[in-house]
């Protein structure tokens, strides 16, 4: 075939490069340039898509044989993520960056570009695998090394676009192994540190980066009960589940700490708690996407089990789902309501929730609610 790899300048992207060119396949190696001002060079395993990182996948390809290019994607990444992130947090939600990079810009944009120009397949360096079934129509599972699963962060991915996907490091036991392979190829970045945080925000600090873009306007942090407890400098600098930094002038009657229950940006109101109240028993979803086929339950709208997981490295917990249309015709396709047998903490709004049927990813979608039966009950 003709591949593509999506070359990010670390290990994975590149021994998954050498895996597909191993395999035969005629491999083009392509960095997406998401910045139009990359820093020079990363701090330590903070930020990507630096010159620094352009130029590691430039070695790696060179290494490999393969043809390189760099690829101008600022644009869209600075409107479908950047400008995205900061429209959900001035909402009072909190999104999730990456998933939105692999559904509108790696597996979007990259991918209706690839074809366009021929190629059969993008090639990344995900952990996560897609398996046809009996009649050859791709499913999403788990990778091998569930400590490096990303499988999460790609529930976003459609039945068209998996059948294009390419995961060369689905089987891989480790990380480890897969550094040895990069040190054996000749690879400089075996050893090169992973990316944390988001890219766009390399130093970590969130709450500063949003603040000089967000309007921020002290408001009043109340209790469950709708009391004051205290100020803050402006309610979109807060996410769900936050302890430090709330700065309350009234203790709680317990002495215990209170955690951010909730965020009302219209009210310009922090709702703060005891951490019990964190509790979520049931989520409900909008912009429902299925990864492959959607199982049978989803058209007739009737009750199935999976399991549910919110965060990337979340652990995924039992629960009930189903498809409900919402009885106003309001553009929305249908809603996804997900009933957890265990309730998760700190469940919120623009948050993804992505379930499980065993290995299987089903599909994802954004959480638009979070309900908490104790609170309900107050």
């Amino acid at each position: 075939m003709r591949v593509l790899a999506a070359m990010s300048g670390g290990v994975d992207s590149a021994v998954a490069a050498a895996r597909a060119v191993e395999a035969g396949h005629d491999v083009v190696g392509v960095h997406l340039a998401l910045s139009r001002m990359p820093g020079t060079l990363r701090t330590g395993s903070r930020g990507c898509c630096t010159i620094e990182d352009s130029r590691d996948a430039w070695r790696a390809c060179d290494v490999l044989g393969i043809p390189y290019y760099v690829w101008d994607f600022s644009e869209r990444f600075k409107e479908d993520v950047v400008q995205d992130f900061i429209d959900e947090y001035a909402a009072g939600r909190t999104p999730n960056p990456c998933m939105r990079c692999n559904e509108r810009i790696k597996f979007a944009a990259l991918l209706e570009k690839a074809i366009a120009l021929g190629f059969d397949a993008v090639c990344t360096g995900h952990y996560a695998k897609v398996i046809e079934d009996a009649d050859g129509n791709p499913e999403l599972h788990r990778a091998a090394d569930w400590a490096k699963d990303q499988s999460y962060v790609l529930g976003v991915l459609t039945h068209e676009q998996l059948k294009h996907s390419m995961f060369p490091l689905a089987d891989t036991p480790s990380k480890a192994e897969v550094r040895a392979e990069a040190e054996r190829r000749g690879l400089s970045v075996a050893n090169k540190p992973d990316s944390h945080d988001i890219c766009f925000i390399p130093d970590g600090d969130t709450a500063g980066w949003l603040a000089e873009k967000i309007d921020m306007t002290t408001g009043d942090i109340v209790d469950e009960t709708g009391t004051k407890v205290g100020e803050h400098p402006g309610a979109n600098a807060f996410t769900v589940g936050q302890r430090r930094g709330l700065k309350l002038g009234t203790p709680a009657a317990d002495g215990k700490p209170r955690f951010v229950l909730e965020i009302r940006p219209k009210e310009n109101k922090v709702v703060v708690g005891p951490e019990a109240l964190l509790a979520i028993d049931e989520i409900r979803g909008i912009k429902v996407s299925w990864a492959g086929l959607p199982i049978a339950e989803i058209a007739t709208g009737a009750d199935f089990d999976c399991f549910a997981q919110v965060r990337a490295h979340g652990d995924p917990v039992p629960a009930t789902a189903r498809m409900e249309t919402p009885a106003e015709a309001n553009g929305v396709s249908g809603q996804l309501v997900v009933t957890l047998t265990d309730p998760l903490r700190g469940v919120a709004p623009g948050q993804t929730v992505v379930l499980y049927q065993g290995s299987r990813v089903l599909g994802q979608a954004t959480i638009d609610a979070a309900r908490s039966l104790q609170r309900a009950e107050l």
